[in-house]
């Protein structure tokens, strides 16, 4: 890494503790090695769906891309705070190719841009909720997130990453129909398997699958090693980071 990017990753690093989005630096970056390891982000047009206040957006500028793109539709409401946050993030580490677009991904124009890196963080149910849950149920809802992945892989360029972390619709409390003590806010009805998301990916040109079972962070590299699978997280909170490759 050389020394001007890593100063940035440090910068980053010190902000994001200082601003509360993490409760210290090891956490952090474990975070972000779990959810972009083997991601070259140099040089690199990343769209960023559901970015919040810009974690992610941010952590991928400070890492090499060109051009960041985040899409938050909820930080157009004056009250949710996310504008403001992401606002002192920009200032405070003075990325200029980080862009906030306070819009829907379904109405989000692109301008002819194509992006090589495409996160979606715990925001893929949330492009149309409603839709997400009767996804296996009825044609209609599986049509609407047909066209979201198809305008997903058209804003693709060739070889174009896309990764998507989530919870699983199934997971032990919430089949028995019981709160969750891991992760009590979560509604299982309202998510989906990564297998399901992977299968649709695949049906609009994306391929080389690779689903990997998150631990929790505190934990460090004995979590991953220990409670890090399909089987464990199935008993804690089924929480998963799917990454696949645009053909």
């Amino acid at each position: 890494m050389r020394t001007e990017q890593y100063q940035k990753i440090e910068l980053y690093r010190n902000v994001a503790i200082e601003e509360g989005l993490d409760s210290d630096k090891g956490s952090l970056q474990f975070q972000m090695d779990f959810l972009f390891g083997g991601i070259d982000f140099t040089n690199k047009k990343v769209l960023d769906i559901g970015g919040g206040s810009g974690l992610y957006s941010f952590w991928a500028a400070c890492s090499g891309a060109t051009e960041v793109v985040c899409i938050e539709p909820e930080a157009a409401g004056s009250s949710s705070g996310i504008l403001q946050i992401f606002q002192k993030l920009n200032a405070r580490l003075k990325c200029d190719n980080v862009v906030l677009e306070t819009t829907t991904f379904q109405n989000f124009d692109p301008k002819g841009k194509a992006f090589d890196i495409i996160v979606l963080c715990n925001s893929i149910n949330h492009l149309d909720e409603a839709a997400c849950i009767n996804l296996l149920k009825n044609a209609k809802s599986k049509n609407i997130y047909r066209e979201i992945l198809t305008k997903i892989a058209a804003l693709s360029s060739e070889g174009a990453n896309v990764i998507i972390c989530d919870c699983s619709r199934y997971n032990f409390f919430g089949l028995l129909g019981i709160r969750n003590p891991f992760v009590p806010q979560i509604q299982w009805h309202k998510h989906q398997a990564p297998e399901v998301w992977a299968h649709m990916l695949g049906d609009v040109g994306f391929v080389n699958r690779r689903i990997r079972w998150s631990s929790f962070n505190r934990f460090r590299w004995w979590g991953r090693v220990f409670i890090g699978n399909k089987f464990m997280a199935y008993f804690l909170n089924s929480h998963f980071c799917l990454t696949l490759a645009k053909q």
